[in-house]
């Protein structure tokens, strides 16, 4: 039985977010009997347990034996620097792997630790137990090793970055060397082939007579055989594809392009073939999850850091809340997009780009467009004139079609306009989102002090503070806008200290235990309104205020 080397091009390849599934074909003619043929090369960094040889026409599969081949190297002095520099840079990358897993756990233990330690030191220092000096001590520990081990993280990341950049470089000069075949896989898959039935029927002559032992040799000569189909199919890591957006707003209308950017370092190049992308993530193992006691135990809350809405984009400022709507000239057509063809699983969904796409094994992102589609979007602006008085523009928007968006960075367009950039994390059908779509300086904020007053109460020692805010709200734009305001009121963790609200005009639509305040205004165009808060302070004799600010 000959060892058979035989041509199986790469024709499908399915690419998940963290690997990729390759097919390979083979068409072969081969005669009955007993045959073994060759696929290779393969990528040495297949999973050998995924493996698998199917296939068509009349053949059954007897096995697979899976091998490395390694090829001689060369005597050049120069490629044998380049190759003993790249097994270097090599290994420095999996060694800065494993170091980025272990700052990502210390950074998740210290997240925990901070955590659990909010209500211990909480109730600690009610009692007396510690002081907030003590307090503030742990929480800067706490924030300093939380900072360095993101810190480390980030040069982690950087220094990944430059050594794919080198080993790429290496890889081309050694390309240009012609440093010969690299090492690889080979898979010898051993087929039987059966001996076509005898046919009883007079001129039929759909199969061909069995042959006779020891007559092999001449059927074989004289016979060209079966033609059958032998697909190589296995998982390989090193290739991934990941999402990016296209939002576009117009009226009240968000329009949606998302793209998906596939690149592979799996040490073959992927021709144009059936390219598919699909949310789906294999996994080795998978466990079913179990629980845990829940405990319910005593506990201070503490307050979180004042609300503020998320810039989208730093200070690039809106350039329309609105796109043009009616008047002038109709449109010119626009160019259509080609877009995926889906299939929905059970738990993922696989998309097949309308074109063909190459991606060579270089890293180099390759990017082909997933979908295209309209969402209806709910606009208003916020602001939270306690921080900063600046409103943002935000879109209240409902994933109504069937495809569920992969985390990933958006552009973010008014019009025809770039206006700003934000994250948009994982969004399920049905899901209702709120995207922040950059500042809008035609609705002006105004915050200012109008009162202050401090000094004793009337009984025994305690001091008293009492102060009043004023906030203008200004619509500037053609349309009228919905504007939430976020303003908040102290909130006491000592029975010493007692807050009072003395005025909240308009009364606010929210408000929360925590002291949060939210007002919702509609302004017409070239109008303005204008929110008063007032509260005082009250602190028993012999009592420290901390966290005052005006």
């Amino acid at each position: 039985m000959e060892l058979e080397p035989v041509e199986a091009p790469i024709v499908a390849v399915t690419v998940f977010p963290d690997r990729a599934r390759v097919s390979r074909l083979a068409q072969v003619t081969l005669p009955p009997g007993e045959h073994r043929i060759r696929i290779s090369p393969l990528p040495l960094g297949l999973h050998r347990d995924s493996l698998r040889v199917s296939g068509y026409g009349r053949a059954t599969v007897l096995g697979v034996d899976l091998a490395t081949r390694r090829m001689p190297r060369s005597a050049d002095e120069r490629v044998a620097e380049l190759t003993r520099r790249r097994t270097e840079l090599a290994a420095e990358e999996a060694g800065l792997t494993d170091a980025d897993e272990v700052e990502q756990r210390r950074d998740t233990f210290l997240a925990g630790v901070a955590d659990r330690a909010t209500g211990t030191y909480a109730r600690a220092l009610a009692a007396g137990e510690v002081t907030p000096g003590d307090l503030a001590r742990f929480a800067d520990a706490i924030a300093e090793q939380i900072t360095g081990a993101r810190d480390r993280r980030r040069e982690l990341g950087r220094r990944r970055v430059e050594l794919a950049e080198e080993i790429a470089a290496i890889d081309r000069s050694l390309q240009a060397l012609g440093d010969g075949e690299p090492d690889h896989l080979v898979a010898d898959v051993t087929l039987s082939l059966a001996e076509p039935a005898e046919s009883g029927a007079p001129g039929d002559d759909d199969e061909a007579p069995t042959a006779e032992p020891g007559d092999h040799a001449e059927a074989s000569a004289a016979e060209p055989g079966d033609d059958i189909e032998v697909e190589l199919t296995y998982l390989v890591d090193g290739a991934g594809w990941r999402s990016s957006y296209d939002l576009r707003l117009v009226d009240q209308t968000l329009g949606v392009t998302w793209f998906g950017l596939v690149s592979q370092r799996t040490g073959e190049d992927w021709p144009e073939c059936d390219l598919r992308l699909s949310t789906a993530r294999p996994a080795g193992s998978t466990t079913v999850p179990e629980l845990t006691p829940w405990y319910l135990d005593r506990d201070r809350p503490v307050p979180p850091p004042a609300p503020r809405p998320r810039p989208a984009g730093g200070a690039i400022p809106a350039a329309a809340a609105f796109a043009r709507a009616g008047g002038g000239p109709e449109p010119a057509r626009e160019f259509k997009q080609a877009v995926a063809t889906v299939e929905q699983g059970v738990a993922a969904a696989t998309y097949r780009p309308a074109r063909a796409v190459a991606v060579p094994g270089d890293g180099s992102s390759h990017r082909a467009t997933v979908a295209v589609f309209d969402l209806p979007a709910r606009l208003d602006h916020v602001t939270a004139p306690v921080r900063e008085p600046a409103a943002y523009l935000r879109a209240t928007v409902r994933n109504t079609s069937a495809h569920t968006l992969l985390p990933g960075p958006a552009a973010v367009f008014h019009g025809a306009d770039l206006v700003t950039g934000t994250p948009l994390r994982i969004w399920a059908p049905g899901e209702e989102l709120e995207l922040a779509l950059g500042l809008d300086d035609r609705i002006r904020v105004e915050r200012e002090l109008v009162r202050r007053e401090a000094g004793r109460a009337t009984l025994g020692a305690a001091r008293r503070r009492e102060v009043e805010y004023r906030v203008t709200v200004a619509n500037h734009t053609p349309r009228p806008a919905e504007v939430v305001v976020l303003d908040q009121l102290p909130v006491s963790r000592d029975d010493g200290i007692a807050v009072r609200e003395t005025r909240l005009e308009p009364p606010p639509v929210e408000r929360t235990d925590l002291g949060e305040l939210t007002w919702r205004l509609r302004l017409d165009p070239g109008r303005s309104a204008e929110l008063t808060m007032a509260f005082r302070v009250d602190t028993a004799k012999g009592v420290e205020l901390v966290g005052w600010r005006e």
